[in-house]
């Protein structure tokens, strides 16, 4: 029992440590293209965007949140950061962005959130500011949420009930509109 519980506390501190690694990591590759971005003004042709790579960053000020935003929703993606999710605007884009993250992780604190908070997305085009305009917890298959928008919108996703152990029932639903 002692060495399986060893083991589970060494695969913890692993995935927590490599997770914080990809979090500094994921914050220069953004910066990288923010100066790419400022370098090369000019029209681009549109690049292919590939599972896991960094879109940006969420910052939510007021509950300490900062993450980077990798495209996706596989597990290796949600255990590296928070994805964004498919279907959805891409960040930077007009319509509904679309992003989850595991409650257990990098999304524990939004139970704190409130509505007006503050959520920035940075991107290599700059800032964008959200202010929450509300809070609902939902099903699974309430897919509603994430409807396409013809304003720029936010819509954050993670597990709910917080403290459930397992696979958790319902979903914790943020959304917030561009100020």
């Amino acid at each position: 029992m002692l060495i399986i519980g060893i083991l589970a506390l060494t695969y913890v501190v692993f995935i927590l440590i490599s997770a914080r690694i990809y979090q500094k990591n994921a914050v220069l590759a953004l910066e990288k293209q923010i100066q790419a971005e400022e370098q090369h003004k000019a029209e681009q042709p549109v690049l292919t965007i590939n599972e896991g790579d960094v879109l940006g960053r969420i910052d939510i000020p007021r509950i300490g949140v900062s993450v980077a935003v990798l495209q996706g929703t596989t597990s290796r993606t949600l255990r590296l950061g928070v994805g964004h999710i498919n279907g959805t605007a891409l960040p930077g884009e007009p319509g509904n962005i679309g992003i989850a993250g595991h409650r257990d992780t990098y999304f524990r604190a939004l139970k704190d959130i409130r509505r007006d908070d503050e959520i920035q997305l940075e991107t290599a085009a700059g800032i964008t500011r959200y202010e929450v305009e509300w809070i609902q917890v939902t099903s699974p298959s309430d897919i509603g949420v994430l409807a396409p928008t013809t304003e720029s919108s936010l819509t954050l996703v993670t597990c709910y009930p917080f403290y459930y152990i397992g696979a958790a029932p319902k979903r914790f639903i943020v959304h917030a509109h561009k100020q």
